[in-house]
């Protein structure tokens, strides 16, 4: 097992180097009541895969909220999968990303079967109207089959264990082609032993030739498997750190985003968190 730290002081993102950008941002503000996100810029590169990482209140479900075109902005600029917001159809745009959630976990009936929980994301609905057409058919399958749940194929919703509603969840956004997947905390609720077959199928997806753009939000260290290349730390709606990932994880980093004292560790590629016993002090 490998410790990890850095004395290094937090920095920005790196410069572009000229490769599409997938998300872009710059300066986004979001302020309510209260100020939410502050002076974030992001840029996700055509071939990353993400993590978005921070404690809770860190502003991890704003700027999802953000890049869904569910929160509006009060200043900056958003580009996702080429668009802007403000100057396209975010509407039109929520149909080239996947979107795995728990607000879609509750929305489902409970008799809707895994395999037309899948074609009902073709129209991106909740809840299928009548059979299923053979071509969709065909392929919410051919998807089950690389989600790992072919054979859920007739089994209602209701009966779906947590891990297996996140299989079908992923299948449901894949059978659109998304170009950009967002995994909005896919492992809550589920026991230790399911956590990990669940990663295991991530790491599996990440590992395939033309996967989407995957970006997981989570507070959980452990839960970043291989094929995730960039981190990025927020801390009190701001970008505390971002980039590849083996500069950005550091014990000093995650003590700062968790206020807390840390020691990180690496063993075969996953991560762990000691924690210490007296709050860290941040300046």
């Amino acid at each position: 097992m490998t410790r990890i730290d850095s004395s290094r002081s937090p920095s920005a993102a790196p410069a572009s180097d000229g490769a599409r950008a997938i998300i872009e941002v710059h300066g986004l503000r979001v302020e309510r009541d209260a100020l939410i996100l502050d002076a974030i810029d992001w840029r996700v590169g055509a071939g990353e895969h993400w993590v978005i990482l921070g404690a809770n209140g860190s502003g991890k479900t704003s700027l999802l909220s953000v890049l869904t075109g569910y929160l509006g902005p009060t200043a900056g600029t958003i580009s996702v999968l080429g668009e802007t917001y403000g100057r396209a159809d975010w509407r039109e745009l929520r149909t080239r990303i996947g979107l795995v959630s728990s607000s879609i976990h509750q929305l489902m009936p409970g008799h809707e079967t895994a395999l037309n929980a899948v074609v009902s994301g073709r129209s991106a609905m909740i809840g299928m109207w009548g059979e299923a057409a053979g071509a969709d058919r065909r392929r919410a399958l051919e998807i089950l089959r690389e989600v790992e749940a072919e054979y859920l194929v007739d089994r209602p919703w209701r009966v779906l264990s947590q891990g297996e509603r996140q299989r079908v969840l992923i299948g449901r956004a894949l059978i659109a082609a998304p170009q950009l997947l967002v995994l909005d905390e896919p492992c809550a609720g589920l026991d230790p032993v399911a956590r990990e077959h669940f990663l295991g199928f991530i790491e599996r997806l990440l590992g395939r030739g033309g996967a989407p753009t995957l970006v997981l939000v989570t507070h959980h260290v452990e839960e970043i498997v291989a094929g995730f290349s960039h981190v990025l730390v927020l801390r009190g709606g701001r970008v505390l750190e971002a980039g590849p990932r083996s500069r950005v994880m550091t014990s000093a980093t995650l003590a700062r985003a968790f206020d807390a004292p840390l020691e990180l560790a690496s063993d075969g590629g996953r991560y762990s968190l000691k924690v210490g016993a007296e709050p860290a002090k941040v300046v």
